[in-house]
């Protein structure tokens, strides 16, 4: 997939290792890549706590973060370090206090920080859980912004991948101004899908859901939207555009419903929180018996 050859298709989600401290334990799980961040250039401390809530029942997660994380200069740093040669993606943003006219210095940023050390680039502009960051989704200017991303790593000595993330709460038409864009930017991939505001089919009661207040949404209720999305992404960029798929994975089943949906590599988060290390490798060798 756009020039990197992955041991295997299964993949950590961004968000469970932001810092990229776990890098090499994580690896010994069986990971065939693993995407740190978000990371955004200067350290922020992210939404008041609490702020991430388990709802077992619903074999889910809400989670309002707000990219928390000690800024792209210290993970670089852990970077330098790390044993394992696993594929390593970086998934960046914008700091909250940037306004949006001003979000492309912050990717240039962290994309200039992290080329040297990471295997890919994801643009997250679909996370909810920083005011305002979802409207670079809008048609202009997340045009400007793949243009300017992708240009800038092309720049580099060893250019690298840049994909985009979008959320799953994207209508029909909005999911066509991606599709062309991405074509129209060269943007190398895309990884669907992010966490979603919609709270609808958890069991969970409407006063605890108000008590939680906001956040996204992952684990199981985002798994047909996700797959939803996916699909619909495939008709449009055709049968040999690079497509991740994350979003809902609970069993090796979701899995495989994930890649026939038309994603060519997953990724999982909320699954592996639910089922430990083990899934990592269950997911692998079903996939492989499906194949």
């Amino acid at each position: 997939m756009f020039g990197i050859t992955f041991p295997n298709p299964v993949g950590l989600a961004a968000g469970f290792d932001k810092d990229a401290k776990l890098i090499d334990p994580l690896a010994a799980f069986g990971f065939g890549f693993i995407e740190i961040g978000t990371l955004t250039p200067q350290p922020q401390p992210g939404n008041d706590k609490p702020r991430l809530f388990r709802l077992p029942a619903d074999q889910a997660l809400i989670n309002r973060m707000g990219f928390n994380n000690g800024g792209v200069k210290a993970a670089v740093e852990r970077l330098k370090n790390r044993k394992s040669k696993v594929i390593v993606g970086g998934n960046i943003g914008k700091n909250k206090i940037t306004p949006n006219e001003n979000a492309f210095d912050d990717y240039a940023k962290c994309i200039d920080a992290l080329h040297p050390y990471v295997d890919y680039f994801v643009v997250n502009v679909s996370s909810p859980n920083t005011p305002g960051l979802r409207e670079l989704q809008e048609k202009e200017p997340l045009r400007k912004l793949l243009s300017y991303v992708k240009e800038l790593s092309q720049s580099k000595e060893k250019p690298k991948p840049v994909l985009l993330k979008i959320a799953p709460d994207l209508a029909n038409s909005q999911l066509d101004d991606i599709i062309q864009i991405l074509i129209e930017t060269k943007t190398d991939g895309v990884i669907a899908t992010n966490t979603t505001i919609s709270r609808e089919g958890l069991t969970i009661s409407s006063d605890q859901l108000q008590k939680i207040g906001n956040g996204g949404v992952s684990g199981k209720p985002l798994a047909d939207r996700s797959n939803e999305v996916i699909r619909y992404l495939r008709a449009g960029l055709g049968k040999n555009y690079p497509i991740i798929g994350v979003g809902g994975i609970m069993t090796e089943q979701d899995a495989i419903e994930k890649i026939k949906a038309g994603a060519d590599l997953i990724q999982i988060y909320t699954g592996f929180i639910y089922e430990g290390p083990g899934f990592v490798k269950r997911i692998n060798q079903a996939v492989a018996k499906s194949s």
